[in-house]
């Protein structure tokens, strides 16, 4: 008797765990699903999705290959009286999607990127801009692929996206001749390849 108990009992548990299972993945407001969790890795790594406006999506048959987040600043220099940009300078860390690993590199005038791990490069040309979500922020871009160096990391990109911008806009102050400032700035930047 004390068996059949136990398996009633058990029985009972599973259909109460399957019963928290499934309300745990719905909401009861209404009746939308709850979040779920970033699928990608690209997502895992970021800490979620990335929003990327229209204007800045490659054409159709290009593949996101890594994704990085940037630190660093942007550098102006006083021409003409006013600032005007000279060049970013940026420590990346990121991952490869396939394989899936952790990378680094580094972005500068060019604009380039240049891979630590393999040395591989990709300079860029025509950015596409859209505003940032973030006020008082550098805009986002698509920048087209035009020189590579190497087969790693950046071999062979075709786009670049730098996406949730924060900071780095140019000084609104006077600037004297000669003055240069740098400004810091975070980004997201993502690369892609031919499919």
């Amino acid at each position: 008797m004390k068996t059949k108990t136990v398996r009633i009992s058990t029985g009972v548990g599973a259909a109460a765990l399957a019963l928290v299972a499934i309300s745990a993945g719905s909401s009861f407001a209404d009746d939308k699903p709850a979040p779920v969790a970033p699928a990608s890795a690209a997502d895992r790594f970021l800490g979620g999705s990335t929003t990327v406006p229209a204007e800045l999506v490659p054409p159709a048959g290009n593949t996101l290959t890594s994704v990085f987040k940037a630190k660093g600043v942007q550098i102006y220099g006083c021409t003409d009286a006013k600032w005007a940009l000279i060049e970013p300078a940026a420590s990346l860390t990121g991952i490869t999607l396939k394989p899936v690993k952790v990378v680094s590199a580094l972005h500068f005038r060019g604009p380039s990127w240049e891979s630590d791990e393999d040395g591989s490069l990709i300079e860029g040309t025509a950015p596409k801009s859209a505003p940032s979500a973030t006020p008082n922020s550098i805009p986002q871009l698509l920048v087209t692929g035009a020189k590579t160096r190497g087969p790693g990391v950046f071999g062979d990109v075709t786009f670049i996206q730098r996406l949730s911008t924060v900071g780095g806009v140019a000084p609104a102050t006077a600037c004297a001749p000669g003055e240069t400032k740098s400004v810091p700035y975070k980004a997201v930047y993502r690369f892609f390849k031919k499919s």
